[in-house]
């Protein structure tokens, strides 16, 4: 497999897009990479908008950026829930910071925003928030998938394959971080 050794956060928080949280969950493990569920509470569970459950492996308060060699923000509603924990910023602005691969999709632009990393960068997301992208310093376009050194961006569901793509090709070029 060609992500054998990587670890992957995926950020979730209730109200999350089913899609944006499953699609790479299970695709990034078919890949073989070891995928961690990073949410508020551990052990706690968090529904889509759909109801859809997804339960925490981690805190984001128990949870470095150097634990994992990619975070990824879905979008949905989560990320306007998940920019009121400062442990989820943190942990995006230190992976960001660090070079890890950084993917955020749909509404997850909003967690860059609050995590003050997008200035000079160019990105995607949902047309809804084109103007919080840009208001935080980002170059915004209307493409499928953007990716900008270790920042990976997509506008919704219907980009995911080109957006994983892009997230496979980032973490097999990167190297594996230490435990």
């Amino acid at each position: 497999m060609s992500l054998d050794g990587k670890r992957v956060a995926v950020l979730v928080e209730d109200l999350y897009e089913d899609l944006e949280l499953w699609y790479p969950v299970y695709r990034l493990r078919e890949e073989g990479a070891t995928v961690t569920l990073v949410g508020p509470e551990a052990g706690k569970t968090y529904a889509s908008k759909h109801g859809y459950p997804a339960k925490a492996d981690q805190s984001a308060q128990d949870t470095s950026a150097a634990d994992f060699d990619a975070v990824v923000i879905p979008g949905g509603y989560a990320p306007d829930r998940m920019r009121r924990e400062p442990a989820l910023v943190r942990l995006v602005r230190e992976a960001v910071r660090e070079d890890k691969t950084v993917a955020a999709i749909c509404h997850g632009g909003w967690m860059l925003c609050s995590a003050d990393v997008l200035s000079g960068r160019r990105t995607t997301s949902f047309s809804a928030i084109r103007d919080d992208m840009a208001h935080a310093g980002a170059e915004w376009v209307d493409e499928e998938v953007i990716r900008d050194g270790n920042l990976i961006t997509s506008r919704m569901p219907d980009d995911l394959p080109a957006f994983l793509r892009a997230m496979v090709d980032s973490l097999a070029e990167s190297p594996v971080a230490t435990p």
